[in-house]
């Protein structure tokens, strides 16, 4: 649990954990963009977990790294095989707690993120002022300035369906329900933040021991800030916080340009690991109940209009098929 003695000096050790898997270019531009950081913050150490990108990529990092005079404070470690997100950032978590002297915090930051100046001092900054907090997320931006949701309320059958539904009334009587509300310009007490940067005390991860490696890819955070949740860590909206986010660009499933690509399996698996592992089977299955019923009256609309649908292909069938009445266990999930 959260010790309110607990004092962090603003210049406590950070270590960055960024998950390579055949994204050369977006890691290098992200390491680029910590450069300045560093300066700023010189206890900030980065570690480029590779989970044995087949495209070599891992090892062109390592050589920029090197060509690029950033050994001193970046590195990469390689993974023997592509186990997800969790997977990758585990395999960093496990070695500093395993240090004589680990960091005081660990940074998860994707690699299709470019810190702003000044980013990391933000987060940090908050942690030392707040002792019970757990986490501290940033402010998401697209390249053009606009905001992202990156701080959510946890999951429920109500909104699963105001979610895919995505209609106005409805919307405003299950607001309190919402996972993506409006973002204010404070900094605010959510349930849970996104992984694309997100400050975590070291002590978080001795609490509630490390990212759940059943999560192949998507609500390994939400499920990280649930299990804390529940031993009293709390976690916060810091917008002083500014990282510029090319969402989506790994794997589409978020990227709006994308929206009709099909859903990869390993998505409906870790939505349905997270709901039976938090809520029960019968809950699950009434949140599976919730999206497909809001999904489909949502398809419903858009024909009567004469509007192309934004619903990915196949989800319906594929949401059958991976439904928690048919698949009941939280069985580890796959690429």
């Amino acid at each position: 649990m959260p010790d309110p003695s607990l004092t962090t000096t603003q210049d406590a050790s950070v270590t960055a954990v960024l998950v390579n898997y055949c994204t050369r270019d977006l890691t290098l531009d992200c390491l680029r963009s910590l450069a300045s950081e560093v300066a700023a913050f010189p206890a900030l150490e980065v570690v480029v977990a590779d989970n044995a990108s087949p495209d070599g990529s891992g090892t062109e990092i390592a050589d920029a790294i090197a060509a690029n005079s950033w050994d001193r404070w970046a590195r990469v470690l390689p993974m023997p095989r592509n186990g997800g997100f969790s997977y990758g950032n585990n395999g960093v978590i496990r070695e500093q707690l395993a240090r004589a002297s680990p960091p005081a915090y660990i940074w998860l930051l994707n690699t299709d993120t470019v810190v702003q100046p000044g980013a990391l001092r933000a987060l940090v900054d908050f942690m030392a002022a707040h002792p019970a907090a757990g986490g501290a997320g940033s402010r998401l931006e697209h390249p053009d300035g606009r905001l992202q949701c990156s701080a959510f309320r946890f999951h429920s059958v109500a909104s699963e369906f105001d979610s895919s539904l995505n209609v106005g009334f409805v919307s405003k009587l299950l607001k309190r329900w919402q996972v993506a509300p409006a973002l204010p310009d404070t900094q605010t007490r959510y349930d849970w933040l996104s992984g694309a940067s997100l400050l975590l005390r070291t002590q978080l991860f001795r609490d509630v021991e490390l990212m759940d490696e059943d999560y192949f890819l998507y609500y390994e955070e939400t499920d990280l800030c649930k299990r804390a949740d529940r031993l009293g860590w709390s976690f916060w909206y810091v917008p002083q916080s500014r990282v510029v986010h090319l969402v989506g660009q790994s794997t589409g499933v978020t990227d709006p340009a994308q929206q009709r690509k099909r859903r990869a399996a390993y998505w409906f698996e870790s939505r349905r690991r997270y709901f039976i592992k938090h809520h029960g089977v019968f809950y699950a299955a009434l949140a599976d109940a919730a999206l497909a019923s809001g999904t489909a009256l949502s398809m419903a609309r858009d024909a009567i209009l004469g509007r192309a649908s934004s619903i990915p292909d196949s989800f319906l069938s594929d949401l059958a098929r991976q439904s928690a009445l048919l698949n009941p266990s939280i069985n580890g999930t796959s690429p």
